[in-house]
């Protein structure tokens, strides 16, 4: 019986630390990938150009808003301008 329990703790040990490794691994190993493609693939930059306005919000997301407004202000708020920060 001792000697089962002992075989089965050694395995569940060496299991734990592969997992363990392994995930490690995809960590570094995705660090890297990161890097390299931000630095010889880097994404455009804004040129500082702004939104036209409330067009670039879908429909959904500009109803969603507007209710909530509703609800807290019970009906006396007004939704005059919607920005991303």
């Amino acid at each position: 019986m001792e000697q089962n329990l002992s075989n089965a703790v050694s395995i569940l040990v060496v299991g734990m630390i592969t997992v363990l490794l392994i995930l490690w691994f995809v960590v570094i190993i995705g660090n890297l990938l990161i890097r390299v493609t931000n630095k010889y693939w880097p994404a455009p930059q804004n040129e500082g150009k702004t939104g036209t306005g409330i067009r670039t919000i879908s429909s959904g997301t500009i109803a969603a808003i507007m209710a909530a407004v509703e609800a807290v202000t019970g009906g006396e708020g007004k939704v005059t301008k919607i920005e991303k920060e």
